[in-house]
């Protein structure tokens, strides 16, 4: 039986507590921190949980209690302060989106892991999806032949009050808008998909809603890959209908999340034939169904694998590497966007957008933070359209 703490109780930890409920033949919640105890109270009341409550997640490292693992759900400028002192007490940690603000703070991050010789793993949850890991497995099949352009439409909408919450939208608190923390699951995906990195990013950033916030809440950044392949990627917090998705246009079919399929047949004139090529449409069509569905999904799937991984003494499925990966990756989009360059990859340590300081730095501020409210309403939060 594992051990769980979990480190802040905001929108996110219901999420966690969820999760970990489904697997108590495996896990216990034996702690709660959050810098507002009231708020570890009343969800250990809400899931009648048998834990203890702290507000400080150093006096709980240091109060005896029995914790194998910490799960970090705080604000993303402190995931490496607590995941790293959290590891150096021998604890294994799963470190909420997004890994860290910066470079460096990842690499700490990792060289903790390893000297500590713990396992830390990134949540990105919507990898156990069933229609992105149907469509993973769908691109990695060949079927529809090599990705050649890719579409990855980080699609939210956050009215104004979203940014009056004291940390958000300030980018020493938040470390970004959208393209840190809302398309850093669409990132994630896309570089699974892919399998590697991009060579070349350039973008373009903005802010069109709000004007209580520091941050971008619009981003488009175009990624250039070294078989020459492109792919588009769009953060915001800014569409109505928060459709969010991927389209992989492959050399001979489109698939996509949500789930289509289409393949085009040319004619003798380069034209397309109307009802393009049906049999191969059938055959990635009978392929995808034929994927058995996940028996977890979401945050719950992501927990067991972490679970199993511990039990097991193997590697979770998302480790530091590829959190560190996704995190490079949103650095060359700040870095193009706020420098108005194209940045080639990989970054080095001596680029000043390894640093969170050397983010700050160089950080376009669209407008001047003002409203900033301790606690917004606790109500139900959007998550995602995924089918």
């Amino acid at each position: 039986m594992l051990n769980v703490a979990i480190v802040g109780t905001g929108n996110i930890a219901p999420s966690h507590v969820n999760g970990l409920l489904e697997f108590t033949d495996k896990c216990k919640i034996v702690a709660l921190c959050d810098i507002y105890p009231e708020k570890a109270e009343a969800m250990k009341d809400k899931y009648k949980l048998d834990c203890e409550i702290f507000d400080d997640h150093q006096k709980m490292l240091a109060s005896g209690l029995k914790i194998d693992i910490v799960h970090v759900c705080t604000p993303p400028y402190t995931h490496a302060e607590i995941a790293i002192n959290s590891m150096n007490t021998g604890k294994h940690v799963v470190v909420e989106k997004p890994m860290a603000t910066c470079l460096s703070e990842c690499d700490a991050m990792i060289e903790a892991e390893k000297r500590n010789n713990v396992v830390m793993s990134c949540i990105a949850q919507n990898r156990f999806r069933n229609s992105i890991y149907k469509l993973k497995k769908t691109a990695d099949s060949g079927l529809a032949g090599k990705v050649r352009c890719a579409h990855v439409n980080s699609y939210w909408w956050r009215g104004h009050s979203y940014y009056d919450l004291w940390w958000r939208g300030l980018w020493e608190k938040e470390g970004g808008g959208p393209t840190l923390n809302h398309a850093v699951h669409h990132i994630d995906m896309v570089n699974w998909i892919q399998g590697d990195l991009p060579e070349e990013v350039t973008a373009m950033l903005t802010n069109v809603m709000h004007d209580n916030s520091e941050v971008e809440d619009l981003s488009i950044a175009v990624l250039r890959y070294k078989d020459a392949s492109l792919a588009q990627v769009t953060s915001s917090v800014v569409h109505h209908g928060e459709e969010q998705g991927i389209e992989l246009q492959c050399a001979d079919a489109k698939i996509s999340a949500p789930w289509d399929v289409k393949a085009e047949l040319s004619r003798p004139n380069g034209f397309p034939i109307e009802g393009g090529n049906k049999e191969l449409i059938e055959k990635i069509e009978d392929f995808y169904k034929a994927i058995p569905d996940l028996l977890h999904e979401g945050h719950s799937g992501q927990i067991e694998d972490i679970l199993n991984a511990l039990e097991n003494g193997t590697r979770p499925l998302i480790t530091g590497i590829e959190g560190r990966q996704t995190i490079e990756l949103i650095t060359a989009i700040y870095r193009a966007g706020c420098m108005k360059e194209v940045v080639k990859l990989p970054l080095s340590k001596d680029d000043e957008f390894y640093t969170f300081d050397g983010l700050i730095k160089n950080a376009v501020r669209f407008y001047e933070k003002g409203t900033a409210i301790e606690n917004l309403p606790t109500e139900e939060i959007t998550v995602g359209n995924y089918k």
